[in-house]
């Protein structure tokens, strides 16, 4: 090779290597690897027959965020918040393991994926919006699925700094 082409070379991997130290992953269920600082995510959650905290949040990887109040929650309406790129991957790593390898995945009575569930529970539906417009989409009603996971969509809220918004948990 000549000299003008392995500079070329060099330049170009040095420059893939950079890019690549950009993006973090995570590994799903399926074993396929998952982007987690390059989405936002909307959690939001669902009534139940009791008091239920009703909301939804949406949060960027750069930890800017939105909250809304809407039933049983300290906050009802919309407010913002910041939070810290460790609490973004934190709360995106706790997803992360159930973010479907296909668009869509449902655990809700009467698709394949629950079988005879307990009536009148909440559920929660995450959404992982790609820069490039891609989506992934995940509806739980925390009646059907496995344990760990519903206990993990459960606790994810806990990594953002919402709880004072949502308020003493019911249900």
């Amino acid at each position: 090779m000549d000299r003008a082409v392995t500079v070329k070379l060099a330049v170009m991997i040095a420059a893939a290597l950079g890019l690549a130290g950009c993006a973090t992953v995570a590994t799903s269920q399926a074993g396929q690897l998952t982007a987690i600082e390059s989405e936002t995510i909307r959690y939001e959650t669902a009534p139940c027959y009791g008091t239920c905290p009703v909301y939804a949040v949406t949060v960027t990887p750069d930890g800017k965020g939105t909250f809304e109040g809407r039933q049983h929650t300290a906050v009802i309406g919309i407010r913002t918040f910041q939070a810290t790129p460790a609490a973004y991957r934190a709360f995106a790593g706790r997803l992360s393991p159930y973010r479907p390898t296909e668009n869509e995945m449902l655990y809700q009575p009467g698709t394949p994926n629950c079988g005879n569930a307990p009536t009148d529970m909440p559920s929660v539906d995450v959404v992982w919006t790609e820069l490039s417009g891609g989506y992934h989409h995940l509806n739980v009603y925390y009646g059907c699925g496995p344990q760990a996971m519903r206990d993990a969509l459960r606790a994810a809220p806990g990594d953002l700094p919402i709880a004072s918004m949502i308020g003493r948990r019911r249900g």
